[in-house]
Order: C-alpha cells, then sequence, then structure tokens
C-alpha cells in the first residue's frame, strides 16, 4: 500500500509533474490535429473557389494572357441574366418569408397544445430529403400545368411560380434550424407568462417567441436563400428560368461571365454568412451585458 501511494505522489508518477506533462503533450497533439483537420479542409474549399475567381478574370484558355475584368462587366450584357437574378433574390425572399410563416407557428403550436405531433410534423418536415428531385418533378409537373392554365399568360413563365416547389424543398433544412433554437428557450414559460400579462397570440409570436430564437431565424432564412439561389434540376426540369438555369444557358457562349456570375453569387451567400455571425455575436454580447 505504501508503494502504491508513493509511486502516486512521485514527481514522475500519474498525479506528478509527469502525469500533468502527458496531459499537456495530448493536449497539443489534439491542437495540432484540430488545426491540421481545418487546414485541410480550408484548402478544400478554398482553392476551388480561387480557381473560379481566377478564371472568371483570365484573358485567355491559357494562363499566357493575362487577366481582365471584361467578363464581369459584362454581366449585364448577356442575355436574359439580370432578369434571371432578379427573378431568384425575389424568390428567394418569398420562399424564405413563406417558409418561417408556415413553420413558425406551427412548431410553437405543436410545442405548446400538440406535443404528440412532434414527431409526425418532424417526419413530414423531413420527408422531402428523402425523395429524389426528379421524383419531385414528376408529381409537381401536372400541378404546374394547372397552375399556368389559371395564370394569365404574361406571368405564366415568371419563376416565382417556383416558390411553392421551393418551400417544400427547403422544409428540412429550416426546420432543423428552427427546431435548434426552440429547444434552446423555454417557449411553455414564455406563452404563459405572456398569456398572463395580456398579451394575444400575435403579440406572444412575433414579439416574445421570435425574437428569443431571432438566431435560428436568421440561420433558416440563409438556409432557405442559399438552397433557392443553387438550385437547378427543378427549375430546369418545369421549364423556368432562374439565376442556374440562365447561368448555363450563358456558359453555352459566354464560360467567363457564366463563372463570374457564379464567383459573385458565391460572395454573396459568403458575405450573408459573415453579417449572421457578427448578429448572433453582437447579440450573445448584449445578452451577457444585460
Amino acid at each position: 500500500m505504501a508503494a502504491v501511494s508513493t509511486e502516486l505522489t512521485e514527481p514522475g508518477g500519474p498525479s506528478g509533474s509527469g502525469g500533468l506533462g502527458l496531459r499537456a503533450r495530448t493536449a497539443r497533439r489534439r491542437q495540432v490535429g484540430r488545426w491540421l483537420l481545418l487546414l485541410l479542409f480550408a484548402v478544400y474549399f478554398v482553392v476551388p473557389l480561387i480557381g473560379l475567381v481566377e478564371f472568371s478574370t483570365r484573358k485567355t484558355s491559357d494562363f499566357s494572357g493575362g487577366h481582365t475584368l471584361d467578363y464581369w462587366k459584362a454581366i449585364g450584357d448577356a442575355p436574359g441574366l439580370l432578369d434571371a437574378i432578379r427573378a431568384s433574390a425575389e424568390l428567394a425572399v418569398v420562399t424564405s418569408v413563406v417558409s418561417l410563416l408556415l413553420l413558425v407557428p406551427t412548431m410553437v403550436w405543436v410545442r405548446l397544445r400538440l406535443p404528440k405531433l412532434g414527431r409526425l410534423i418532424e417526419w413530414l418536415c423531413l420527408l422531402p430529403l428523402t425523395i429524389p428531385a426528379i421524383v419531385l418533378v414528376v408529381g409537381w409537373a401536372p400541378i404546374y400545368l394547372w397552375v399556368n392554365y389559371f395564370t394569365p399568360e404574361q406571368y405564366q413563365t415568371s419563376p416565382l411560380a417556383l416558390a411553392f416547389a421551393y418551400v417544400i424543398l427547403v422544409l428540412p433544412y429550416m426546420y432543423r434550424a428552427l427546431d435548434a433554437g426552440l429547444q434552446g428557450i423555454d417557449v411553455q414559460t414564455l406563452t404563459e407568462a405572456a398569456r398572463s400579462l395580456g398579451a394575444g397570440w400575435f403579440t406572444v409570436m412575433f414579439r416574445v417567441v421570435v425574437p428569443n430564437i431571432a438566431s435560428a431565424v436568421l440561420n433558416a432564412s440563409l438556409l432557405g436563400v442559399s438552397l433557392v439561389l443553387g438550385e437547378y434540376t427543378v427549375a430546369s426540369l418545369l421549364n423556368y428560368v432562374n439565376v442556374q438555369v440562365a447561368m448555363f444557358q450563358v456558359a453555352q457562349s459566354q464560360a467567363g461571365v457564366s463563372e463570374a456570375v457564379a464567383s459573385a453569387s458565391l460572395a454573396v451567400v459568403f458575405f450573408l454568412l459573415f453579417a449572421l455571425s457578427f448578429v448572433g455575436r453582437r447579440r450573445r454580447g448584449g445578452v451577457e451585458e444585460d
């Protein structure tokens, strides 16, 4: 027993400076491993983006012609490209707003009044992830025939009609983001406190619940916008021209212009991500100060 006690308290023993040194070395190895993984992921994602920007500014197909911004300046001259960009931006806003108005009240109401339906709502929202886009289009095609039949002729080719399909496509991603936000607050207590003070359900929803899940709402909105701006399959098969379809058409004759638009769209998404992280950090700082 004495021998064991001596071993445990010796400087080189597990509980002495040797043990502390071993833990420090292990922590350093883990930190180095994390930085190496981060570097590998950065190279994996950043190198193609640099290549995309470089190609969109290249004068010739080889590396001998230098660089130019002519492709970027020609974005406004590409036929139908600006209209497609404008329509996709409007479509992203409409899809995100409609999805939030559909999901947030439903998820809050299920948590408050119908908790047993939580699994069913989750299954319905995640179902589009398990169905290939081509199968969804086969089911949507007859519906869109009727939509075009009852739509005035001047609006039949508007990509805004894709909002019906895109709301379904973004459901799984926006549901997960909002669900994470709702799990971080006590919806039941907040609602009961607001109702006891005389607040109506509209006030409870938009002045109590939504401000407490603002970061989750922003995350969900960003996911919806990213998916809409990057979607090609559904729009192409349903014969609507969004920004991805327009980029594909322009690439047939002006590949550099198409790559410039792709670079610009990625820059917009990165800006939104940066702005979102800044808003989230600012909100956390304000909560800590309070």
